[in-house]
């Protein structure tokens, strides 16, 4: 494993040595070296990891701003463009330095907003040929407008996405959205001729994170696309 930091973000390298894996890229709440062994414990398929934790999460994940969604909460101050900067320019570059072969393919996952700016991440870049969403933040206000609106850098090979099936039951007229606009992407990606999967995992969003991203990544990496 290799560890470094940029520009605050704790970035940590799992390499594999096999000339046929992709790189996944994972962003994380929290930090937790659990999420590879999760992952390995899940499939057979070789893969490289790179984790980014320590982010400013409501600012980093954010495509723009939007406003508090709880009494306390400070909302999201939009910053996805200039986070995406760092990871393409200067994270990406370190990571793909450190490998021993180039990966097959370049992956993008995350959970909650991470999960949003996933997708986000499609209309910016083209690198990441696969993404996986697991309970994306989709309820974000005039997300589901823009992806309508706006053209692919490129057209991913493969989307997974995941949510609880309690995510929605909520008397917040904001999250109580994020089923129906989950399964509003999944149609219209499906429609574009997109490879798209989508899977309803039991519980609430925050209930076996972990296991829901593990699994999400485990999807990614066994689809052959057939």
């Amino acid at each position: 494993m290799y560890t470094t930091h940029i520009k605050d973000k704790h970035i940590a390298l799992y390499p594999s040595s096999e000339k046929d894996a992709p790189l996944i890229v994972l962003h994380v709440f929290e930090e937790n070296e659990s999420i590879y062994e999760a992952i390995k414990e899940k499939t057979s398929q070789p893969f490289s990891l790179l984790v980014i934790a320590h982010l400013d999460w409501d600012a980093d994940m954010s495509p723009w701003i939007a406003p508090p969604l709880f009494k306390g909460d400070h909302g999201c101050s939009g910053k996805a463009n200039l986070y995406l900067e760092t990871l393409l320019n200067e994270i990406m570059p370190w990571a793909l330095s450190h490998l021993e072969n180039k990966p097959t393919y370049k992956a993008l996952a995350g959970y909650s907003l991470a999960g949003l700016f996933s997708i986000y991440a499609l209309y910016h870049t083209d690198i990441f040929s696969r993404i996986a969403s697991a309970s994306g933040s989709f309820w974000f206000p005039n997300f589901l407008e823009y992806v309508k609106d706006h053209e692919l850098k490129v057209e991913p090979d493969y989307i997974y996405f995941s949510l609880g099936d309690k995510e929605a039951r909520t008397r917040h007229a904001l999250l109580k959205t994020v089923e129906e606009h989950t399964s509003s992407l999944v149609s219209y990606y499906k429609e574009k001729g997109i490879k798209t999967d989508f899977e309803m995992n039991p519980g609430n969003h925050i209930q076996d994170a972990m296991n829901r991203m593990a699994k999400a990544i485990a999807s990614l990496l066994e689809e052959t696309l057939s």
